[in-house]
């Protein structure tokens, strides 16, 4: 099933794509290849997922964050790029997180990234090579994802 109809499937609800917050593209096409900058978890109101995994916010609302990062990212790829399904598979993912310094599960905060991943270009396809760390964001995002991904030739 193509990525379009796997969202509308899904019944997701993509927010608006951010607008850059400094000198960069947000998207960029090298060969047959999508990198995507950093994104955070923007909502459909257009306001931002905040806080501090470990402080003001739990696991399970870390992870949220990460897989609002990923509609952000879906919606940035369709407003600066176009179409979906011309994405063969993600490819790389780097995650990071806004934790306290005792925070140790930043995978596990990133798997609602990868999981929203997978349910929208499959098992296969949705999941590739990936990192995640803690650190301070800007803004107190909870949580900011930049990735790759292959196009079809």
């Amino acid at each position: 099933m193509k990525a379009s109809e796997k969202i509308k499937e899904l019944g997701l609800q993509l927010p608006p794509a951010p607008p850059p917050a400094g000198l960069y593209r947000p998207i960029l096409v090298i060969d047959n290849f999508l990198y995507v900058s950093g994104q955070g978890p923007v909502l459909n109101d257009g306001s931002l997922y905040t806080g501090r995994v470990g402080d003001d916010l739990d696991l399970s609302q870390g992870k949220m964050g990460a897989r609002h990062v990923g509609l952000t990212m879906l919606a940035t790829i369709t407003t600066h790029f176009g179409d979906l399904d011309r994405i063969k598979r993600l490819v790389k993912t780097l995650g990071m997180v806004n934790c306290t310094p005792d925070f140790k599960d930043h995978p596990l905060v990133i798997n609602g990234f990868s999981e929203l991943m997978s349910d929208v270009f499959g098992p296969e396809n949705g999941v590739g090579v990936r990192s995640a760390v803690g650190m301070m964001l800007p803004g107190n995002i909870a949580v900011e994802i930049e990735a790759m991904f292959e196009l079809h030739k």
